[in-house]
């Protein structure tokens, strides 16, 4: 016999029955320190009270009727967006990949809009994750992700991040647009360079290409902007958001510029639940929180308190980690010794973390931590290596 769940999944034995703040409390009676944040989704930590008095609001109100009727909360937080970033419209789903594949959809049709169905392949980077559907596997590349699904969904080729001569060389006659993760947070925290950025937005603009930025991680305040765009000047024409946009709540966004929203026409995209009127609120009060006053401010003082205290850890434990990387509160340690060990070992320390690739570590605490909470993790991190480095 199977086990009744699908075994697609190889979790820590560890259940949680509450959370306050950054703190997780285990069903084994113990408090974790949350440096994990559901992957990066439980931006403002565990039971917000802001987060908490939205949704049950709501819940006591309506839950769902459908797209098929107007849901004011979605017209609101829409206008939110707009005016707090380059965009002109907002689609709303329940998921990062649902998100990615409405980006990957308005790239072609935009084309196809204009006359040139013939553009329809996108340009993406080795090492990029961007959901899990046959769609965003495909953009991602990884072969590790494409194994037994089969035929590849056609449309997408690969270079390497950082050589913009190489992405030059990648472009032919069918090539529409260019998808790139500001920072590639399942590739291992590699920050993608302000330069290389720049240079994509002008190669896309020279070439009449449009520039989608997959921001399911980096967005909703993680780099200490409101997206990670903004570090470099430059303006996508697509953009996805999720993860912390809900903050735990399932909910996606796909925010584009006029002339590519603009080829969405009535009945070209879909979706039964996106949008519903429990995730707008919900994701209504996560922008409230996040576009107060001072509260992007505190997440770069904290990233810079974090990264101070690991680059000592660096240097105490150099057997351990090898280097730090990031911007803002999305962090990893590359680490010397297996990544699975360092993060089962915080765990047994009362830490939570992620792993990620290029054997790293990556650190994702909730962009309310304070400096208590900084110093606490320092401490357990520092007690985890001189364990583990002790035998």
């Amino acid at each position: 016999m199977i086990p009744a769940l699908l075994s697609n999944y190889a979790p820590a034995d560890l259940s949680f029955e509450k959370g306050e703040g950054p703190y997780l409390y285990g069903n084994d009676g113990r408090r974790y320190l949350d440096f994990a944040a559901g992957i990066a989704v439980s931006a403002l930590g565990h039971a917000h009270p802001q987060l908490v008095a939205a949704l049950t609001e709501q819940a006591s109100k309506v839950w769902h009727v459908s797209n098929l009727f107007r849901i004011p909360g979605q017209e609101k937080l829409a206008q939110r967006l707009v005016d707090a970033t380059f965009a002109d419209a907002v689609y709303f789903c329940n998921s990062g990949a649902e998100a990615n594949e409405c980006g990957i959809k308005m790239v072609r049709k935009y084309f196809s809009e204009k006359g040139e169905p013939e553009k329809y392949r996108i340009i993406g980077f080795e090492d990029s994750f961007h959901g899990r559907t046959l769609a965003t596997i495909a953009a991602a590349g990884q072969s590790k992700l494409l194994a037994g699904f089969g035929p590849v969904v056609e449309g997408f080729d690969h270079v390497p991040v950082g050589d913009i001569e190489l992405v030059k060389a990648a472009i032919t006659e069918a090539t529409a647009a260019i998808l790139i993760e500001p920072v590639m947070g399942e590739g291992g925290i590699r920050v993608v360079e302000p330069e290389f950025l720049r240079a994509l937005r002008k190669l896309c603009d020279d070439r009449g290409l449009l520039l989608m930025l997959d921001e399911i991680q980096t967005g909703m305040g993680r780099t200490g902007k409101l997206f990670a765009y903004e570090h470099s000047g430059i303006v996508p024409d697509i953009l996805t958001s999720a993860k912390a946009l809900g903050g735990g709540f399932p909910v996606g966004a796909c925010l584009a510029v006029e002339k590519v929203a603009k080829a969405m026409t009535v009945g070209s995209h879909g979706s039964t639940y996106g949008g519903n009127p429990l995730a707008m609120a919900v994701a209504g009060a996560v922008v409230d929180v996040m576009m107060e006053e001072g509260f992007l401010d505190h997440v770069v003082e904290m990233g810079n308190h974090l990264k101070q205290g690991l680059m000592g850890v660096i240097d105490r434990h150099p057997d351990i980690f090898e280097e730090l990387r990031g911007i803002g509160l999305h962090l990893g340690l590359k680490c010397k010794i297996e990544n699975t060990i360092v993060f089962n070992k915080l765990i047994e320390h009362g830490a939570l973390t992620a792993k990620g690739g290029d054997n790293v570590v990556r650190l994702l605490p909730p962009l309310i931590i304070e400096d208590a909470q900084i110093s606490e993790f320092i401490s357990i991190l520092d007690a985890a290596c001189t364990e583990l480095e002790n035998g």
